[in-house]
């Protein structure tokens, strides 16, 4: 689990998450993160969390974001709530840094899952996109449709191959949950104080 000060990247999106409130301190309810967006930076397309609801505040930079079907541009000062189930996407939309932070709740699950993701993509097993091949894929699918579901292809295409791919996956070796992904961070540092006006949320 994490805790303030934990420092997590996905060196092929370009994510840099400094962790402001961990899953250590809430009992997996809450997770806030300092995410950086390096320049070109994205996240992995459009996608929903099922059991998870994410709020954004922009620091610097600019946010373009994908909700519902609009697409925006979050400023900083603003902020933007996504429900869970709600289709959207992020991505860097500015030509130097982007700082948002990053509410998550509940954050346990989440946490696991983006641990395995970062993990797979720092050890050179995604596309540049941060996505593993068809049969990693299929076993996170399965085991993450909780907190993640991507839209292409469509969830219900996904399923019938998660389904076929699965028990190829298992005896080529794969697994859905890595035990060094979730050991695995950064650093800890000292936890940097927030812009004037930024306040951490409270439970």
């Amino acid at each position: 689990m994490s805790k303030a000060g934990d420092i997590f990247e996905n060196t092929v999106t370009g994510e840099f998450g400094y962790v402001r409130v961990g899953t250590e301190e809430t009992n997996g309810e809450l997770m806030v993160s300092d995410l950086r967006l390096h320049p070109g930076a994205a996240s992995i397309g459009p996608h929903i969390h099922a059991n998870v609801d994410e709020r954004f505040t922009a620091i610097t930079g600019k946010l373009g974001y994908l909700l519902g079907e609009e697409k925006k541009i979050l400023n900083p000062g603003e902020s933007m709530e996504v429900p869970r189930g709600t289709v959207h996407d992020f991505w860097n939309a500015a030509d130097k840094e982007t700082r948002v932070i990053v509410e998550i709740r509940p954050a346990a699950r989440f946490e696991m899952m983006a641990r395995t993701m970062f993990g797979l993509a720092r050890e050179g097993k995604t596309d540049k996109k941060g996505m593993p091949n068809s049969l990693q894929m299929a076993l996170i699918g399965q085991e993450f449709q909780d907190v993640l579901q991507v839209m292409n292809p469509p969830v219900w295409v996904q399923r019938i191959l998660f389904g076929v791919l699965a028990p190829i996956a298992r005896l080529a070796g794969y697994q859905a949950i890595y035990s060094h992904h979730q050991e695995m961070t950064l650093g800890i540092t000292a936890v940097e104080p927030l812009p004037e006006g930024i306040a951490i949320p409270g439970l």
